[in-house]
């Protein structure tokens, strides 16, 4: 990546599946034991009240009971929350790759994830990544979630910028689509998506 947008550019970057990987199946397998169910589905009770979750709506307990169906607490809750973390925890090198490179060149990096309070400042405490962002957004601090458009408003002014000098990078097609339509520039991360490319191809005159 040779070129970068204008010197006051801010770079937004989700967390989960874009600095952090897909959950490896031995990390599901770890948190179905302890939970007693199989949680990898799509469909599964882990993501039925998920979103409320990372929004601050219910706390670990309540989430944990809605997932298990029955009340939890004490060193099961600490341990499902200690595995939970743990399951989004596995990074994207070539995605911290691109960070380094950025930070190295003073690009301005900040974060804002769907991402429930206590695993926000269990990775600040015990993970390295935090530190590239000079900015950090957690739902779970807020109590709102992406693609809301208050919490991109929320982030814009915390930052003290316009939408146009931000480029936020997701892989959720609804959060990309929010943000764009209040006038970010974004890029949307896939598998196959040269994200090095995709930024220095923003960073050309139109």
């Amino acid at each position: 990546m040779n070129t970068l947008p204008a010197s006051g550019t801010w770079y937004l970057f989700d967390y989960g599946k874009v600095i952090s990987t897909e959950p490896l199946a031995e990390d599901w397998d770890a948190l179905g034991e302890a939970a007693g169910l199989d949680l990898r589905s799509p469909s599964s009770s882990y993501w039925a009240a998920r979103l409320e979750y990372d929004g601050g709506g219910l706390s670990p307990a309540e989430y944990w009971a809605s997932v298990l169906g029955r009340p939890v607490g004490g060193d099961d809750l600490d341990r499902l929350e200690e595995l939970d973390a743990r399951l989004w925890s596995r990074l994207n090198p070539r995605t911290l790759e691109v960070l380094d490179f950025m930070a190295g060149q003073g690009a301005h990096l900040a974060l804002l994830s769907n991402m429930p309070e206590g695993m926000s400042h269990r990775y600040e405490s015990e993970a390295a990544w935090p530190g590239f962002f000079v900015a950090r957004y957690f739902s779970g601090r807020l109590r709102m979630v992406k693609p809301e458009p208050q919490v991109y408003r929320h982030v814009l002014k915390g930052l003290g910028a316009a939408p146009e000098d931000v480029v936020f990078i997701d892989d959720n097609r609804a959060n990309i689509e929010a943000a764009e339509a209040l006038g970010m520039r974004v890029v949307l991360l896939r598998e196959d998506t040269d994200l090095r490319q995709e930024l220095a191809l923003l960073g050309e005159p139109a």
